[in-house]
């Protein structure tokens, strides 16, 4: 079960937050990465095995708690930005595949400066003032 696990939050993290697997890339930790977070999860595992929970349950209860800190994803968040208020810079960086790449870098940026501020979380997701100034930090960086 715990590779089965590893292997599904590994897929989470390249679909949803493939800003954090590149940094883990880049540091040739994302087994370390994967075995410290399967290590957290270890007494949730032996706690719902001893209370005779079906597998099915017992993994998608796992992958909520592994991935409860990865969500929502600034990731998604930024790039769909791009896409509906800057679509041309969208498709340009998207026909030259380096649209993650991109979209990352402004990550790092949303979380010196917005996310730090305004934070970013499930319950600010629809904030209009967190939306412009994510907007006004990729007119920023698109212009440079």
């Amino acid at each position: 079960m715990e590779s089965l696990l590893k292997e599904k939050l590994s897929a989470h993290i390249a679909h949803h937050n493939p800003d954090l697997m590149l940094n883990l890339q880049a540091d040739h930790s994302v087994t370390k990465y994967l075995d410290e977070k399967m290590k957290g999860i270890m007494p949730m595992i032996a706690q719902l095995v001893a209370e005779a929970k079906p597998q099915y349950i017992i993994q998608e209860l796992c992958l909520k708690a592994l991935t409860s800190d990865l969500i929502p994803s600034k990731f998604h968040y930024i790039r769909s930005i791009i896409e509906e208020d800057f679509s041309d810079d969208f498709e340009r960086l998207k026909e030259t595949g380096i649209l993650t790449f991109e979209v990352a870098n402004l990550i790092t940026i949303c979380n010196a400066t917005v996310f730090k501020s305004l934070g970013f979380t499930t319950d600010n997701l629809e904030d209009r003032h967190l939306r412009y100034a994510v907007i006004a930090e990729i007119y920023y960086y698109l212009l440079g």
